[in-house]
């Protein structure tokens, strides 16, 4: 896959996972663009989600047509970027997916992700949401424009393996 191909990418998958690490890191190792989705929910789905109540599509739709005008405004402009978003289903994903729109799905072992959230401070996800985000979770098929990456090594390889197998060029805009 060409940098033309790549031209933005959405790191996916469970909140916990590490997808915002790996994006950023990402996007900074690139010069690319760099959005959390996250911070595009309303405040009516944070506060939902802080209380430990799980997103409906009702919930979702909104925000997802945000994230897909952020990708929108990107490849219109002919600007490379990385976004975030939990894109758990594959009609959140069809959204999201345009020419030039790639999937990364940062997938790993749940007793993993479910301690990774338990020490992070200061996100509106409780871990007592994981396994509604699991259950909703529909990884990406053979179809759709994606890699998978393991969730279980650093972030720095990880975002290695996204580099290396997007054939991207660190620094091409």
């Amino acid at each position: 896959m060409s940098e033309l191909d790549a031209r933005v990418l959405v790191v996916m998958g469970v909140s916990g996972s590490g997808k915002s690490t790996v994006a950023e890191m990402v996007a900074e190792r690139l010069g690319w663009d760099f959005a959390e989705g996250d911070a595009m929910h309303p405040q009516a789905n944070v506060d939902k989600m802080h209380a430990g109540i799980p997103l409906d599509d009702d919930d979702r739709w909104p925000w997802l047509e945000v994230v897909a005008s952020w990708i929108r405004d990107h490849l219109d402009s002919g600007t490379n970027g990385v976004v975030t978003c939990s894109a758990l289903k594959r009609s959140y994903r069809d959204v999201l997916r345009a020419p030039g729109v790639v999937f990364v799905h940062v997938a790993g072992d749940n007793s993993l992700i479910e301690d990774r959230m338990t020490a992070r401070s200061g996100h509106f996800m409780p871990t007592s949401l994981l396994a509604s985000q699991l259950a909703t979770l529909e990884p990406p098929q053979d179809d759709e424009a994606h890699i998978t990456v393991a969730a279980d090594r650093t972030p720095e390889e990880e975002r290695d393996e996204v580099i290396e197998r997007l054939g991207l060029e660190p620094g091409v805009r």
